[in-house]
């Protein structure tokens, strides 16, 4: 294997599905010559590396393979074809609850998982103070886990898992449970394991952490691996895939300007809106004398996506027809935290963008252009078209919360915003 700890070579793993148990039997016992079931494949043709001392990050939509592939590394499933070498002791928290029984204490159960896991008592005796120590649960330590929340829960699988001293470290998706404290408590872990030579491989949706922390990155969708690379260029391809423009034709722009000026649609009858998912629950209302009929959020690649790489350039572009004669109307942008916090936003009034007047059927598209500044994280987009009857303020259309807007970043500070701060330390002698 040389200088790889992970190889991966032509693996598929195919599920067969049935119509019926009745079905699922006769095969089973070989009753029938018949093929009465469908394969389907989980993974095909699945191929990588991962050589020591890396961080590798496996990307992808929920049932693309990920985990799949993860419990094949680690010997919970086997492949139906392919090869997986490891050279290396693994240890893994593939899903919350994995290894761990139920009715037993915590303490009980660090001891069942370092025996799982090769280790005497005594090896895990030197280790308990430091599992201990990174679970910080307290008594609960005690107390069967049956009991515990799932922040704590993963809290313990976690503190068992790093604190091994494995050679291999593989986690799928179980930060996402943890408070942001202990989240940053293992990120910093991660960072002390990679100093020290060793590898990780993990699974997440935080494309945050898959850009700070992994050498490179994996994409894997439906079960094939799309590509692998630096984690900006499979997070730029995992982009698209998330909004579903894989299969949309020109679903990329030559140019944001170009795009600005002309309005130019996906293809006939192809909406912008059409690119992302909605949320089902936005707070939509107005008069009715103008309506929102179409909106982008657009990166600096040109690409229609709801993912933003913080210190990038991004584009939202609002289009708006007026079933009515409107003077000045005025065109909105807001962001807010998932709890409801306005952190950000403007409008064409603000800015000094005079529309002038909108005659009844005409179509206007506003544009507004930005660096994204905000935190990583996440956070819901509003838009709306509104304006002066006389004195009295007239909401025409609004979409509050339409849909959500993740920010990737790999460096965040204090607070909502970053202030891009130049920073120097001198000496004073």
């Amino acid at each position: 294997m040389k200088d790889n700890v992970i190889e991966v070579k032509h693996v598929d793993k195919v599920y067969k599905l049935y119509d019926s148990n009745k079905a699922r039997v006769a095969d089973t016992l070989g009753l029938t010559r018949k093929k009465n079931y469908k394969e389907h494949y989980a993974l095909k043709d699945m191929s990588f590396e991962v050589k020591k001392g890396e961080c590798v990050g496996l990307i992808g939509t929920n049932g693309s393979g990920k985990s799949t592939i993860l419990k094949i590394i680690t010997g919970v499933l086997s492949a139906t074809r392919g090869e997986v070498n490891v050279d290396g002791r693994i240890s893994a928290l593939l899903e919350l609850g994995a290894g761990f029984n139920q009715e037993y204490t915590g303490i009980e159960n660090i001891y069942l998982n370092g025996t799982m896991l090769g280790y005497t008592n005594e090896e895990i005796d030197a280790k308990l103070d430091d599992i201990l120590a990174f679970a910080d649960i307290g008594d609960f330590v005690f107390q069967p886990v049956k009991t515990y929340s799932s922040g704590m829960f993963v809290r313990l699988a976690f503190a068992v898992a790093i604190n091994i001293d494995p050679e291999i470290l593989i986690v799928d998706e179980a930060l996402s449970v943890g408070d942001v404290f202990f989240q940053a408590k293992c990120y910093k872990k991660f960072e002390e394991f990679k100093a020290a030579g060793k590898t990780i491989l993990f699974v997440s949706h935080d494309l945050g952490a898959i850009s700070k922390y992994c050498d490179r990155a994996v994409l894997i969708n439906k079960g094939d691996k799309v590509a692998e690379g630096t984690p900006k260029d499979m997070i730029d391809i995992y982009k698209k895939i998330l909004v579903g423009q894989e299969p949309v034709l020109n679903s990329k722009v030559d140019s944001l300007d170009d795009f600005a000026d002309n309005g130019q649609e996906l293809a006939e009858g192809v909406t912008w809106k059409s690119n992302y998912q909605l949320n089902p629950n936005l707070n939509e209302y107005g008069d009715g004398r103008a309506s929102i009929v179409d909106f982008a959020v657009i990166d600096d690649n040109g690409t229609y996506t709801n993912a933003i790489m913080k210190g990038s350039t991004f584009t939202v572009k609002s289009k708006v027809h007026f079933n009515t004669d409107i003077e000045n109307p005025i065109f909105t942008l807001t962001f807010k935290t998932l709890k409801g916090i306005d952190v950000t936003g403007t409008n064409t009034m603000y800015e000094k963008c005079d529309v002038g007047l909108c005659k009844e059927g005409d179509e206007y598209v506003a544009t507004f252009t930005q660096k994204m500044d905000m935190q990583g994280g996440e956070y819901l987009m509003s838009i709306s078209c509104t304006g002066y009857d006389g004195v009295d303020f007239v909401a025409y259309h609004r979409l509050y919360d339409v849909m959500n807007i993740t920010v990737v970043s790999t460096k965040n500070t204090v607070g909502f915003y970053d202030m891009n701060s130049k920073v120097r330390v001198d000496k004073v002698n």
